[in-house]
């Protein structure tokens, strides 16, 4: 933490609680977390954090060492990114409050990079078409949908044929979709480890729709199937409730019509899972870049396959150990390259992250995760209770540094 004792005093005085809420969900912490941690009531962290009180220097202090942030973070910045809308998640009710909480502070952080580097760097333009499709019609399952032609209608396959046409891919496979999308305007992106409990998700950040992938996911064609999906909330689901089912089901259907068109993909997809036809899937699976399961519920999904015969692939499928690492030539995932580019583009020029990181108003740990081109390695050190106790006294924020509690009892 930088900062002597002014500084800090400084802090107090132009304290932002909204600030204050948004390094409490990056961390991932309830307030009653928090309080512990700084030794204060849940209380008083509530009060700071809707401006009704205002913390001490010492209070200051200790929130910096806690949250990993500068006394800096907590005053109010013009231009800093609002509350943003829900992100889509996969399933509300397998991503806890806090996980979704602290996924939503990390795309204001994003948004926060994205719109100071644009301050230096032009970034090409958003072009992502939107088509809304309706979530309250019933969902289908896949047999219904083969029985009755897709039972919720064919919105999503629409969507996505409307994407194929204004990005001017023509037919065939998709190739690099990150690089497709960034070159339209979206900001792609690896989460932090810490919130890898979370899939891939996206949001509307105003002016520029970011697609956040999970940084542990090494499956490149899973990741290319994470991207598509997300592409079809941004498109779809603007003021869709998020996470529900029929949500879901419709951003996976667009997925599969972007990257396997059904009138280019029928003809070539298994009936029966006799002869050769493994063989056969891997050829496709690389040609298309899409998994072989992607592969097979495609194919069930369009009548092609029975539903005995894809239950019996599923069944092979997990008996070989495939269910999460296939056989495939393809080992290195596609990577984003838009943010780090800029970033490089600047530095040639003489403008370098630090100077970048502290106009955004965040650590320069955040600015460098949103701008990373692989995906993190490791977890960030947690800040030890002495070193909290030691720092606390140093800044001359505390009489006593004896009577200072580790802000890590629990």
């Amino acid at each position: 933490m930088t900062g002597g004792p002014g500084g800090i005093g400084r802090s107090a005085g132009a304290f932002d609680g909204g600030r204050l809420t948004f390094a409490r969900q990056l961390a991932g912490l309830r307030k009653a977390d928090l309080a512990r941690r700084v030794d204060r009531t849940a209380t008083a962290v509530a009060g700071w954090e809707s401006g009704v009180k205002r913390p001490s220097p010492a209070a200051v202090a200790r929130l910096c060492l806690v949250l990993a942030v500068d006394p800096a973070f907590f005053a109010g910045r013009a231009g800093a990114t609002a509350d943003l809308p829900p992100p889509h998640f996969r399933s509300l009710r397998s991503t806890p409050q806090l996980a979704r909480e602290q996924a939503a502070a990390y795309g204001r952080v994003v948004a926060d990079v994205a719109a100071a580097l644009e301050r230096h760097v032009e970034l090409p333009p958003v072009s992502l078409p939107t088509s809304p499709v309706s979530p309250s019609s019933p969902s289908t399952s896949v047999s219904a949908a083969v029985e009755a032609g897709n039972g919720d209608g064919d919105g999503p396959e629409l969507a996505a044929q409307l994407l194929r046409r204004a990005w001017s891919t023509g037919p065939g496979p998709l190739g690099h979709l990150i690089r497709l999308a960034e070159v339209h305007g979206v900001l792609v992106v690896f989460s932090p480890l810490y919130a890898a409990s979370v899939d891939a998700y996206s949001f509307d950040a105003g002016p520029r729709p970011v697609v956040v992938l999970n940084p542990i996911t090494r499956d490149p064609y899973r990741q290319r199937f994470d991207v598509a999906h997300e592409l079809g909330h941004l498109m779809m689901h603007a003021d869709a409730e998020p996470g529900g089912r029929v949500v879901e089901d419709q951003a996976h259907r667009f997925a599969a019509e972007l990257l396997m068109p059904a009138d280019e993909i029928r003809a070539l997809l298994p009936a029966t899972m006799g002869g050769r036809v493994w063989a056969d899937l891997r050829m496709l699976k690389e040609h298309w870049g899409v998994s072989m399961q992607a592969l097979l519920y495609r194919s069930r999904r369009l009548g092609v396959l029975g539903e005995v015969s894809y239950r019996n692939a599923m069944t092979t499928i997990s008996a070989r150990g495939w269910r999460r690492a296939e056989p495939g030539s393809t080992t290195v995932a596609e990577r984003p390259s838009l943010l780090a580019r800029a970033v490089e583009l600047l530095a040639a020029e003489g403008v370098d992250a630090d100077s970048l990181a502290t106009r955004c108003g965040l650590p320069r740990r955040l600015f460098d995760q949103a701008t990373l081109r692989c995906p993190p390695e490791v977890v960030p050190e947690v800040v030890s209770p002495e070193v909290v106790r030691a720092e606390v006294v140093r800044l001359g924020v505390a009489s006593d540094a004896a009577t200072i509690p580790s802000l890590f009892d629990v």
